[in-house]
Order: structure tokens, then sequence, then C-alpha cells
């Protein structure tokens, strides 16, 4: 049996359709770790850990899973990506020789700082996996050229087994999404110039589901000519994907829904560890000036991503849980 871990909305977003695909198939428990503690009211799990300190929650996140866990009775552990909750998770299973299974690894900047806490904690866990699951050729790249320990299989990003059924169209909405840790410094200065792209293009409507985070919530005002509305639930920011015209985010997993929805994306960022998008359904911006040229670009040059994502594999899922079934040799049939 494995333990699947999870502690945020986009972990259980990727890992939900591999539960689903694993059933019957692999053996498997349920923990959620609390992170993200607004899960609780529409998620089943069959354990769940307390966070003790909610002043600090990246500390608190690792000080309640370490050492709290019993896993001699399980074969595996699977962490998801790059969060605190995967990175404890990992860490805790390793010091008592559990299998580490890394779902979505080998994402790279190479710089730590951005995206921070995200970059160390998945080389981190990479170093510690046993069994490696990348969504893409450039991902297993780094794998092999770190010489990490344990099997690597590439086989693309469970999210978008998500998707396989979604329409797509194009609309003259623009959704925008801000919330990183390392764009809060200067989150005014994005937020006035996608305003002023907002004025300039009177025949688009630009829409931001407004993330609760304080440091991004205060710079709200700045909006006259963007529409602000309450965060989307996932089914609803889908559907919004599907049918924009093109986006401008700062998200992670955006971007990879987008490039299987046939949207570009405007990436406030400095970088991505989306490397496999770059000059395919991505446009880094760097700075609010880069935004606006950019922006003006996609304009002239076209809106549409008609190649075909390279994260997507065919049946994700069906994949890691063929592979699973046979790195921990289990046949149920």
């Amino acid at each position: 049996m494995i333990l699947v871990c999870f502690g945020t909305r986009p972990e259980y977003i990727k890992i939900k359709p591999l539960l689903e695909e694993m059933r019957g198939q692999v053996p498997y428990e349920t923990l959620f770790t609390g992170q993200h503690i607004d899960l609780l009211k529409d998620v089943a799990f069959d354990h769940k850990l307390r966070i003790y300190d909610k002043g600090n929650r990246l500390d608190s996140i690792f000080s309640s899973v370490l050492n709290k866990i019993d896993f001699s009775k399980y074969s595996g552990v699977m962490v998801q990506g790059d969060t605190a909750s995967a990175c404890a998770m990992a860490i805790s299973a390793y010091n008592q020789g559990c299998k580490v299974i890394h779902l979505e690894a080998g994402m790279r900047t190479y710089d730590k700082l951005e995206p921070f806490p995200e970059e160390t904690y998945r080389q981190c866990i990479s170093r510690m996996a046993d069994i490696h699951f990348t969504p893409s050729e450039i991902e297993t790249k780094h794998l092999l050229e770190e010489k990490v320990s344990g099997k690597v299989h590439e086989v693309g990003n469970t999210v978008l087994d998500n998707l396989r059924d979604i329409p797509v169209s194009y609309n003259n909405t623009v959704i925008v999404t801000m919330h990183r840790r390392e764009n809060h410094h200067n989150m005014r200065e994005w937020f006035l110039m996608i305003e002023n792209l907002a004025e300039r293009n009177p025949e688009l409507e630009f829409v931001i589901p407004l993330h609760p985070n304080p440091n991004v919530r205060k710079h709200k005002n700045i909006f006259k000519k963007v529409k602000v509305v309450k965060p989307f639930d996932y089914e609803e920011m889908v559907r919004r994907i599907s049918t924009c015209k093109f986006l401008i985010s700062d998200s992670g997993g955006i971007q990879e829904e987008a490039s299987f929805l046939g949207k570009m994306v405007l990436v406030c960022r400095k970088n991505t560890e989306r490397l496999a998008l770059i000059d395919k359904n991505l446009i880094l911006c760097e700075t609010p000036e880069k935004l606006s040229v950019s922006f003006n670009k996609l304009l002239r040059n076209g809106y549409k991503f008609t190649e075909k994502s390279p994260y997507d594999k065919g049946n994700t899922c069906k994949l890691v849980t063929e592979h699973l079934k046979e790195d921990l040799n289990y046949d149920l049939e």
C-alpha cells in the first residue's frame, strides 16, 4: 500500500484523477497535511495532520509533519510537485527508509529564489525520491543530468486528464491571475500596467479573480476598467480558460492547462519552471513594461496556440498506475 499525500488545492487537483485511476489497481491511503485548511470542507481523505503553529505556515508544516507518521506499513509515499507539504512528507518518509514517489518531478529554474521556496523544495525531493514521474523530455533531461537515484518515467502531466472533454473557443475576455510571493513587492506596478492595458483596449474584457492574500488584495482599488471578481473554483476556472482569448498570469498550473486548451499566457515572472512551454504558449514578461510590449505583439501576431501540449502523453494517470504496479510489484488481478 502507498500513502498519497497532499496539502494544497493545486496538489489535490492533480492527484485526484490519478486516485480514480489507481482505485482497484494500486492499494493506497490518502493523507491531508492541512496546509490549505479550506480543503477540509470538500475533500475526503483517510488521515489528517494538524498544523500546530499558524503564525509561520512554512515552519509549522514541517514541524507538524516530521516524525508524526509511522510509514512502516507503506511500500511508498507519493508527493506531488514542490510544496512545503510535499517536501516535509518526503523528508519524513526518507528518514524512515520508506520509498519516495515524486509526481511532476524534474521541474527547474535553478534559481533558489525564483520561485521561493518551491525551487529548493523540489530539488530536495529529487535527491530523496526513488521513483520520479516527469511531465516532459526537458524534466527527464534535468534529472538524468543531475544523476538522481531511482527510476525516471516520462508520463506527462496528470492535470491534463481532467481536461480531455473540454470544448475550446475564443471570446474577448482576458483572464488575469496574480498571487506569487516573488511579485508581492511590486504587485502595485503590475496592477497599474494591467489597468492601463484595459484602458487602452476597451474592446477586451479584463477579469481578475482576486487572490485572498492580503499582499494582493490591498491593491484592488487600482482597478477601474478591470473587472474584479471572487476567486473561481477549479471547474469555473477551467471553463474560463477554455473560452477566453488569452491570459495574463504568474501562476504555474495555469500555464499547463492553457497549453492543452490552446491559450497563450503572458507570464508575469522572471522565469518559469515550465521550460517545455517556452516558445510554445508562454511569453515571459519579466517586468510590467515587457508585459505591455508582449501584449501588443500578441494582439498583432495572433493569440491562438494550435500545437499539441508537450505535457500531453495520452493518458498520464494510466501510465503512472502501470509504472507503479511494475515498480512496486503490485498485481491485484
